[in-house]
């Protein structure tokens, strides 16, 4: 017979006061000892302490440990993290977006954050304010701009649109993936812009290369009553160095010690990097040497003015200065100290740079490489360059191009358009590119192939879908000009889709002055007296073309224009390296301290060998 059961209130009647006093005990105790956990979870500054909490936590059957993860996420500990949340029974939203969180920011693992993202959504759980603003983040470091438009797409069903973290962090992706057009549409239909909008629009705008509009935008928000912050201002300095706006540039630093603010390395990078790129050395200098805490950013920036100046001798010598008293080089100076060597040829610093970045683990670093390749290269030693090319593991396109164009330096056009077609058939793993073609035609160029010039020229757009640029239009007219055919070169010239530069219309023009074509001559001598007319060899070529053709009076009224503009001619440069450390010599020169020995020694060489100098004045 079964036997019914008492009713529940009848139970509760049966329970002794002691047991219910034991039973509201151990729910203070648990209760209190959570509540001592969460205290000492937030004074956790290592692991250790933090798995001992843990695992009370797992022996006092305390649920949902959701709080352990953002403690574990300041800790940077992902595989730990991850442990913990693939233990979380049923993760909610707080769970999933503390982790999408460590993804985004602390770890950087962008695609498994956008995949987290995309898994709480499968489970039924709604994304919110707290998890878009770092899934756009993610978006915007892989270019996952279909990823990116279809969560803005949820943001604005949801009502998400008008959250000002979400905005912003919209502003960031689409300037990330290069879509500057979708980051102003939702900035200009932003109703209230605050500092932060301002500063992601201008960021953006400096960093994709579009210097005007970030400028034009920086001059819109200070109309607006927005005081420029140090994010706007080292946005604002990076178009200023792109345009060669150096009185904005001068401005910015006037507000900084106006304002007082902090030149810290950000900042003073960031000066010293404008003042660079608008070729204002003595100013650069100025800044780096007032910094009072310089770091390796600091010593590349001023190191890199240098360098893309063709102040290649200082440039080494600050590098020499840094090795000793600054920051352990990284791959940056590297990069830039190998672009000085190869300029003025110092061989021997070179290799010690290759010898010094394999000791730090950098030899197979693929721009290293390239560097290596192209210093290589232009300091003679074509050999260490296919020695480099062929012990670099992984060849991107850089490394291709590199080799080609070393190959092409040195003339060896068949070897270079050799290596061209391996690359082209590298299984598609690498693909020419336009620099690719750079190389190839200029190798085309030394050679003097016209025809195999044309083909691989035509086949920029039909084989491989690429535009030819200027750069590439002016290998072909440098290409016909050598090979005489004048005329030919002067047309294509007239369909670059933009300016020649200087070197071509030089090249065009001494091919003028060889064949004797005044016709094409004169109009290349119009072009580049536009162009370069503080430059003294236009005008003494130019006289030479004339004086060839019997213009005795067009050749004369040359030399007369050349002074009347002042011009005079630049003295012959020449470096030497000597222990690592760099010589140089002008034209006339007797600055260096050793100049009376070296002349002597030089005259007496000079008669040994039956030198017989020039002089004539033409």
């Amino acid at each position: 017979m079964l036997k019914t059961k008492p009713p529940s209130c009848l139970i509760s009647r049966h329970l002794s006061l002691p047991n219910l006093n034991n039973f509201q005990n151990q729910q203070e105790h648990h209760q209190t000892l959570t509540e001592k956990l969460l205290s000492l979870i937030r004074q956790c500054k290592s692991k250790s302490p933090l798995l001992q909490i843990h695992t009370q936590i797992l022996i006092n059957s305390i649920p949902k440990p959701n709080f352990l993860l953002s403690k574990i996420i300041d800790l940077k500990d992902f595989t730990y993290a991850s442990l913990v949340f693939n233990h979380i029974t049923e993760p909610n939203i707080y769970a999933f977006n503390v982790m999408i969180r460590g993804l985004a920011t602390t770890w950087k693992k962008y695609d498994f954050c956008i995949e987290f993202y995309y898994k709480l959504k499968s489970l039924g759980l709604k994304p919110n304010n707290f998890t878009y603003p770092f899934v756009f983040i993610a978006c915007g470091n892989v270019w996952g701009l279909v990823h990116g438009k279809i969560g803005h797409c949820m943001v604005f069903k949801i009502g998400l649109d008008c959250d000002e973290y979400v905005k912003h962090s919209l502003i960031t992706m689409y300037g990330r993936c290069g879509e500057m057009g979708f980051a102003r549409r939702v900035f200009d239909e932003m109703g209230d812009r605050d500092l932060v909008s301002w500063n992601s629009m201008i960021s953006g705008y400096a960093k994709m290369g579009f210097a005007k509009e970030a400028i034009g935008l920086f001059m819109e928000m200070r109309e607006e009553g927005f005081e420029p912050v140090e994010m706007t201002l080292v946005s604002v300095l990076g178009a200023c160095g792109d345009l060669g706006d150096l009185d904005l540039g001068r401005w910015v630093e006037g507000f900084v010690l106006e304002k007082k603010m902090d030149v810290n390395s950000y900042v003073g990078s960031a000066l010293i990097d404008m003042y660079g790129k608008c070729g204002d050395l003595t100013s650069a200098r100025r800044v780096f040497d007032a910094m009072p805490k310089k770091d390796v950013v600091t010593w590349n920036a001023m190191i890199t003015g240098y360098a893309q100046n063709e102040a290649s001798k200082e440039a080494i010598t600050l590098f020499n200065v840094m090795r000793d008293a600054g920051p352990n080089p990284d791959r940056v100076t590297v990069i830039e100290v190998l672009s000085a060597c190869s300029f003025i040829g110092a061989l021997d610093l070179g290799k010690w740079v290759e010898t010094d970045a394999s000791e730090r683990g950098l030899q197979h670093d693929v721009y290293i490489t390239s560097a290596l390749i192209d210093m290589y290269a232009k300091c003679g030693s074509l050999d260490d360059a296919l020695r480099v090319f062929e012990s670099t593991p992984h060849k991107n396109e850089v490394s291709w191009n590199a080799m080609i164009s070393a190959l092409a330096f040195h003339g060896r056009a068949q070897e270079a358009l050799s290596l061209f077609r391996c690359m082209s058939q590298d299984n598609g793993n690498v693909q020419p590119n336009d620099i690719t073609f750079i190389g190839v035609l200029s190798a085309c160029v030394h050679a003097g192939l016209v025809d195999e010039g044309r083909q691989l020229f035509e086949s920029m757009k039909s084989s491989f879908g690429l535009v030819p640029k200027v750069e590439h239009y002016s290998c072909m007219v440098d290409l016909f000009a050598r090979a005489g055919l004048l005329y030919e070169a002067w047309d294509l010239l007239k369909k670059m889709p933009g300016k020649p530069d200087e070197i071509v219309l030089g090249s065009l023009l001494g091919a003028c002055q060889k064949r004797r074509n005044a016709d094409v001559g004169e109009k290349v001598i119009h072009l580049l007296l536009e162009m370069e007319p503080s430059n003294s060899g236009n005008y003494i070529l130019s006289s030479k073309i004339y004086a060839n053709m019997r213009r005795w009076d067009d050749s004369a009224k040359m030399r007369v224009l050349m002074r009347q503009r002042g011009v005079s001619k630049t003295p012959g440069c020449s470096w030497i390296d000597i222990r690592a450390h760099i010589h140089e010599f002008h034209a006339g020169d007797s600055l260096h301290h050793h100049s009376v020995n070296i002349y002597q020694l030089l005259n007496e060489e000079m008669k040994r060998e039956g030198y017989i100098p020039n002089i004539d004045c033409t």
